[in-house]
């Protein structure tokens, strides 16, 4: 995708809904972890965050997310497995 591609990506509202869905889905994963996972508590403070706030969740994810590999090479085109994958990759990265 070009620059401005990309950047029409990251204000378009259904891909936000995709993006918020996907986090709302790996919030759901985290709170059903253990709690000898790897960072849990910020996980959990996360997940627990995005499930009170999703649209502001996924407000801030979209811009990174529209970043990632499986998404620049595909846009909004991206399937919904890809776009899980690269959802998680990004909060992984914040937390």
């Amino acid at each position: 995708m070009t620059y401005t591609e990309s950047a029409a990506l990251m204000t378009d509202l259904e891909f936000r809904g995709r993006i918020k869905v996907a986090a709302l889905t790996y919030a759901d994963s985290i709170m059903n972890e253990a709690n000898s996972v790897a960072a849990h508590n910020s996980r959990l403070k996360w997940a627990q965050s995005c499930m009170t706030q999703p649209d502001m969740t996924a407000t801030t994810l979209q811009p990174p997310v529209c970043m990632d590999s499986a998404v620049k090479t595909v846009g909004a085109d991206v399937t919904d497995t890809a776009l899980q994958g690269a959802v998680e990759t990004t909060v992984n990265r914040m937390l």
